[in-house]
């Protein structure tokens, strides 16, 4: 491994590195595709982490996979699920493609040295989890493969350590800021690279390169409320998004049901897995009520709306009535210990609470992106509909396949970054092979350094944490489990007047090296671009569909809404209204057929 092993140039300033793939973002989607594309192809991952900082370690709960070594389960099964529990949305080739690979996927990172928890056989063990079932939705089933509730952790660790034996160019700490364009003689898209800020010296890179995958994650700090870390702030679905490609189901936002109550730390839906129970004030178990069948461990959307539904209606617990409570106590110290011992860890530690003799408060949080960088089955990035834009790339949550609908399955994410990030690195490696590089433009990080000290050298007098609170604090009010077209219509306007003041803010640290005040007021220009796509496109589907629940249209629409939304960016986004810059489409679902030519999937109500 390396971080400047590369021969590299220095030309007024800015250095000039050449590789053949770049991959922007050290998770688990990009240290997959590395893994893939390193032996064939010079390659450079871009992180503004060090890699195991990444947020897929702190997904805890499991990887889904149709192995069978406790249950009898099969793939067919977990694409019904997936399509289910993505509320039809999802298109039904990506699910299927996820749920064959998902074998394969889980083998290869046994066979890489990850120590998934065993079976007294000793093969891999499984759990259930939420929205998981055997014969389409008759009962639920142990599929996901788990390693204790640590598994993205031992996932991130994993790979890191294959990318470090395959010797991977890693540039830590370097933040893209840019995708370097350029336009042909027929006007279409061409990729040559990206711009990156050096966080440790505030010095520019440009890194040329014939293919750019991104692999950045997903954006939760929209949300005041939220499992995400500080550091998800949609940075290349940002990029993207200002150079004219269009992003997908921006307004389906998964919230995540056991969220520790008012701070959003996850406690893994594994628990649940396990046995844990959630219960009201009065101790009931209320989901009973609303799934008989599979009950606590039902899909996450339907979840989240119970709880949030059971607090609505006064029968929440604690002194302000405002959360539910997630039982672990008959489960026994030994379980909470072995099996879930970061989420026991957690609540001990921030609330003060021991899941092994008392019941932990817990409420929604917002949790992951179902949309995001439109791609196809083999994660090439998408300039509409149908058109693949020449050596761009996008796996993991930054991406939309659409593998996840309008809500994705528990212990899916684990798989998607893994079977669409090898999907990523391996088509990479075959498009370099005969693509050319584009010529650079004339000063290529011109964009950029014009948008670091036009922050540094504004004179305003805006905070930029004032004004992130204030985002985070009214996406929460209006935008997050129930929305109405009054309260996304507020949402909007506060963007407004955000994107107004964002122009004044102030930049304290003037410095270059390691300014995180500077990181920060960026940050904040890419969550405004976002939260304002996730608004505009929640207020214009009118009806309720997996995570999207419109409490003014509360019934799915097939008839009117089946159909992914498609969101381009047309005009200045500092115009009066949402509709002066931006375009909204539609995109047609993918569904399979049987050898009969009837829907393999066709759309049901989601009873459980």
């Amino acid at each position: 491994m390396t971080t400047e092993a590369q021969e590299s140039v220095v030309r007024d300033g800015v250095h000039y590195h050449q590789f053949d793939i770049v991959i922007v973002g050290a998770g688990g989607a990009g240290m997959r595709a590395a893994i893939e594309a390193g032996p064939g192809a010079r390659t450079a991952v871009i992180s503004k982490l060090y890699p195991t900082r990444s947020h897929t370690g702190a997904a805890q709960g499991g990887m889904a996979a149709a192995l069978a070594n406790v249950e009898e389960d099969s793939w067919e099964w977990h694409t019904f699920d997936t399509v289910k529990g993505g509320d039809y949305l999802v298109d039904q080739d990506a699910a299927e493609i996820l749920a064959k690979e998902a074998i394969d996927a889980v083998i290869d990172l046994e066979n890489m040295g990850l120590p998934f928890n065993r079976t007294p056989e000793g093969k891999i063990d499984q759990r259930r989890f939420g929205g998981h079932t055997a014969e389409h939705g008759k009962t639920p089933v142990r599929r996901a493969c788990y390693a204790a509730d640590r598994t993205g952790h031992m996932i991130l660790q994993t790979l890191f350590q294959n990318c470090v034996k395959l010797g991977i160019n890693f540039f830590n700490e370097f933040y893209v800021l840019d995708l370097i364009t350029v336009k042909d003689a027929d006007g279409k898209t061409q990729i040559a690279g990206v711009v990156a800020y050096d966080l440790s010296t505030g010095e520019l890179h440009v890194f040329q390169s014939k293919a750019v995958i991104f692999a950045t994650g997903g954006f939760g700090k929209i949300f005041k409320t939220t499992s995400n870390a500080h550091t998800l702030t949609g940075d290349g679905v940002g990029i993207v998004w200002r150079k004219g490609l269009p992003l997908e189901d921006l307004e389906f936002f998964q919230f995540h049901p056991t969220g520790l109550a008012g701070l959003g730390i996850l406690l893994t839906e594994g628990a649940r897995g396990e046995g844990a129970i959630l219960r009201n004030a009065s101790g009931e178990r209320f989901m009973e009520r609303y799934a008989p069948t599979i009950k606590d461990l039902a899909p996450r959307d339907i979840v989240a709306r119970c709880m949030v539904q059971e607090v609505a209606e006064g029968r929440g617990a604690g002194p302000h009535k405002d959360y539910v409570l997630l039982d672990c106590t008959h489960l026994g110290a030994e379980v909470l210990e072995t099996k879930l011992p970061d989420i026991t860890e957690f609540a001990r530690t921030y609330l003060g609470v021991d899941p092994v003799v008392e019941p932990v408060p817990v409420m929604p949080t917002a949790h992951y992106a179902m949309g995001g960088i439109p791609t196809n089955n083999n994660a090439e990035v998408l300039a509409d509909n149908t058109t693949v834009v020449p050596g761009l790339y996008a796996a993991g949550e930054c991406a939309c396949v659409s593998v996840h609908g309008a809500n994705r399955l528990g212990t899916n994410s684990l798989l998607d970054i893994n079977v669409f990030g090898k999907r990523a690195g391996r088509q990479a490696v075959e498009y370099v092979k005969t693509a050319d590089f584009v010529p650079l433009p004339e000063n290529p990080a011109g964009f950029v350094s014009g948008m670091l000290e036009g922050l540094r050298n504004n004179q305003g007098t805006e905070r930029i944490a004032v004004l992130r609170k204030t985002l985070q604090d009214e996406m929460d009010k209006g935008a997050q489990v129930f929305r109405t077209h009054d309260s996304l219509e507020h949402v909007l306007g506060v963007i407004k007047d955000l994107r107004d003041r964002y122009r004044n803010v102030h930049v304290d640290d003037k410095g270059h090296r390691f300014n995180t005040d500077l990181l920060e007021a960026v940050e904040l220009g890419f969550l405004l671009d976002i939260a304002e796509v996730v608004v505009y496109a929640a207020q214009n589907r009118q009806e309720s569909r997996g995570g999207h629940m419109r409490d003014d249209f509360p019934k799915r629409d097939d008839e009117n809404y089946m159909k992914h939304t498609m969101a381009y960016l047309t005009g200045d986004p500092h115009s009066s209204t949402p509709s002066d810059h931006i375009k909204l489409d539609w995109k047609p679902v993918v569904f399979t057929k049987n050898e009969q030519g009837e829907l393999n999937y066709p759309p049901l109500e989601r009873k459980y």
